[in-house]
């Protein structure tokens, strides 16, 4: 019997001599082979939804770089736009999704059931890369947390601010905890249908969990996530979730133990040594290098590379940035980084 992965050792609370590592958007636009396969699928949601090339894209950084794990390309919002939302993308300036902010737009989009029929190249991608991965090589499955993913509904794009769910969540409690619902439930579906189709890890991105504050954030982003791992949890007992609420800042402390993750990612708004004080005493933590080092490079990239892994060296610990690879980050930089990690 083969050693069971890295990444499925840090996740079960083993703490190994060098950390795993992969990285957060790896499969993306820093890469001149990731531009060169999206071209040819024509637009990034063609690419999203062609099996073929989705698991193309996610193989060239492991690859290039062999990476302890690949994470499925695709995007949070698949997942609205399943439910009925419209979705777009225009150039240099990211997502647009037609706006859900009453309660017969809400009415209107698919039960949680219905999201198959669109969302199945996706899983298509994921049988795919577990056949074609090296045998060494964790596949982790992903999705958009319902706070995250409902701002965007919301607002019909990114906003700095969220405001425009805030606004909702003040003006219209029912219709915004109405859309939290909706995404909750099909979130475990989304996320059940990607581990059946070999997803060993899946992961939980709440990006904008940290302009939860207080009791909204236990509301709305501990609770959804807890919902969501527990029916995970009890459909398929053995596949560990990683959860990330960026920026929680204090909300980090107790929040594996509070949902129910085997491991919590943390942003690079918190230092690694706090990490190891408040979080990494619960078990697996993810990060944290910022990634703007992936851009600058030198070493500064590698003095904190180091203080990373030795800071978090007590625990169980998987290595990666504190937010997603930049496009402006140099292929270089990465290499660099992962020498330094295995290499001291």
């Amino acid at each position: 019997m083969s050693e069971p992965k890295k990444i499925l050792r840090a996740l079960a609370g083993e703490t190994l001599e060098t950390p795993p590592i992969w990285m957060m958007r790896q499969a993306g636009r820093y890469l001149p082979e990731y531009r060169a396969t999206r071209a040819q699928a024509g637009d990034f949601l063609s690419l999203c939804y062609n099996s073929e090339l989705a698991a193309e894209v996610t193989l060239q950084p492991i690859r290039r770089y062999g990476f302890d794990a690949a994470i499925l390309f695709a995007d949070i919002l698949l997942l609205p736009q399943a439910l009925g939302a419209d979705l777009w993308f225009v150039t240099g300036e990211g997502p647009r999704l037609s706006t859900t902010t009453t309660a017969d737009q809400l009415a209107a989009l698919k039960d949680k059931d219905a999201i198959h029929e669109v969302l199945n190249p996706v899983y298509d991608t994921v049988k795919i890369l577990s056949s074609e991965l090296p045998s060494e090589t964790t596949l982790i499955g992903f999705a958009g947390a319902p706070w995250t993913v409902a701002t965007y509904m919301i607002a019909g794009r990114g906003t700095k601010d969220q405001g425009p769910a805030h606004a909702l969540k003040a003006e219209n409690r029912d219709v915004f905890e109405g859309i939290l619902d909706l995404l909750t439930v099909s979130t475990v579906e989304y996320l059940s249908k990607q581990i059946e189709a070999g997803a060993e890890v899946v992961k939980l991105f709440d990006s904008w969990a940290g302009s939860l504050k207080g009791e909204d954030f236990d509301r709305y982003a501990l609770a959804p996530a807890r919902k969501i791992i527990a029916a995970l949890k009890e459909r398929h007992p053995n596949i560990p979730v990683i959860a990330f609420p960026r920026e929680a800042g204090d909300k980090y402390i107790g929040f594996a133990k509070a949902t129910g993750a085997d491991c919590v990612a943390v942003d690079n708004s918190v230092s690694a040594e706090w990490v190891a004080r408040n979080v990494q005493v619960d078990g697996c933590v993810q990060g944290n290098l910022a990634s703007s080092h992936m851009v600058t490079g030198g070493q500064a990239l590698v003095d904190e590379t180091r203080r990373i892994v030795k800071a978090l060296s007590g625990g169980p610990h998987i290595f990666n940035l504190g937010h997603g690879i930049t496009p402006n980050a140099d292929p270089e930089n990465v290499q660099l980084m992962i020498d330094t990690v295995r290499g001291g």
